[in-house]
């Protein structure tokens, strides 16, 4: 157990958080990382203007095979989610519709496994969110 957690806190000391500075409806960029066949799991820190509706993670470079994630929330909740499906380079994963509507995000873990290819590329994985502001009044 103090193993794993050892390498949890490498992995979270290792991403950079991403600070959402634009509040505008659409798809935001919310973090990014490059996995390898080294790890299996990433977590990705969200800060600033973090309410979103739903998730996707798009891949870049090589395949990974996404098994399941978590999403914690500013209120200190979290909900798990399960994808089980590889996604191929160039391609996106499903889009993962958080319960409860638009919500602030504090941290987004996922477990993958980083599929096997030619060159023995390392992926590129960003983590997108969309934001609706359907809690927001019309002036």
């Amino acid at each position: 157990m103090a193993v794993l957690s050892m390498g949890l806190a490498n992995t979270i000391l290792a991403q950079k958080p991403e600070i959402i500075t634009s509040d505008k409806k659409g798809w935001h960029k919310i973090g990014e990382t490059t996995v390898d066949f080294k790890t299996d799991h990433d977590e990705i820190a969200v800060l600033g203007a973090d309410k979103f509706k739903a998730l996707l993670f798009k891949v870049t470079d090589a395949p990974i095979h996404l098994i399941r994630g978590n999403i914690s929330y500013e209120s200190g909740t979290g909900e798990d989610f399960k994808m089980d499906y590889p996604v191929q380079a160039a391609g996106e994963s499903q889009v993962i519709y958080i319960k409860g509507g638009e919500r602030e995000i504090k941290r987004i873990n996922f477990v993958y496994r980083t599929l096997p290819n030619r060159e023995d590329d390392k992926a590129h994985v960003e983590i997108w969110g969309l934001k609706t502001n359907a809690d927001k009044k019309s002036k």
